[in-house]
């Protein structure tokens, strides 16, 4: 019912159908370009580290927060400066060979260690600690362990450090620039001998911290560390026995 002026006495209100056609709309096809992969592979690895150092502070909320010179700090320095540049070599060697096992494998490293240093940048972080520290590197590996002892393992690492002397396996300037001449076989096996002794120095890193160091979220870290890329050198020493090489220079 209305009144003489058009309005509805029982309040409807009169609406037009807006119904969709039945015409279906064109589909457009959309390719990603290679920036924007790279820019969701780069959010994708900080939300992973995100969630894994989330995970570790719930478990560890008891611990005593580390102090600017003590072996978690400068492990977790250190072994950022070491990851960092294992992903640079692993980036290398993505653009000089068309190997699958190689660039695989260079992709594993890449994304592994980018995300492990991002966690180790969170660590500093939260425990209010500058990324660089107040000593030179490596300062921390010169110190006792827990247990009174020098850093001493089976790895074939140096039983003794000095404050700022290269860390373990840390590639030089000088073989970079030889890397990056190389292609094909040639490449691929310069950079495994590489990545070889970079992981071997990680190793010996993570069982330094481990003797010096009773921080869950740390031990755990570095076993984990110990595990994988012991697994790694395995893998490694047998893409080089493929190709008729060794792990000497």
């Amino acid at each position: 019912m209305t009144t003489s002026d058009g309005r509805d006495v029982d309040g409807a209100v009169e609406t037009e159908d807006t119904a969709p056609s039945s015409a279906a709309a064109p589909t457009t096809v959309r390719r990603r370009s290679p920036i924007a992969v790279a820019v969701i592979a780069v959010l994708v690895l900080l939300a992973v580290a995100a969630v894994s150092f989330s995970v570790g502070r719930l478990s560890t909320l008891g611990e005593a927060t580390p102090t600017d010179t003590s072996a978690e700090a400068g492990f977790a320095r250190d072994m950022q400066t070491h990851h960092n540049q294992g992903v640079e070599l692993a980036l290398i060697v993505r653009d000089l060979t068309d190997a699958e096992d190689v660039r695989t494998l260079a992709y594993d490293i890449t994304t592994t260690q980018a995300t492990q240093s991002g966690m180790m940048y969170g660590w500093l972080q939260e425990w209010g600690l500058s990324q660089a520290g107040p000593e030179p590197p490596m300062t921390w590996m010169t110190r006792a362990a827990l247990d009174g002892s020098g850093h001493e393992h089976d790895g074939g690492g140096s039983a003794a450090h000095e404050p700022g002397a290269p860390m373990p396996g840390l590639a030089t300037a000088d073989q970079i620039a030889e890397l990056k001449t190389l292609t094909g076989v040639d490449a691929e096996v310069y950079f495994l001998q590489l990545m070889i002794a970079h992981h071997r120095g990680a190793v010996e890193m993570a069982e330094a911290v481990l003797d010096r160091s009773t921080n869950e979220t740390v031990t755990r870290f570095a076993t984990g560390v110990v595990a994988s890329q012991e697994s790694e050198i395995d893998l490694m020493e047998s893409m080089l026995a493929d190709r008729g090489a060794t792990d000497e220079f």
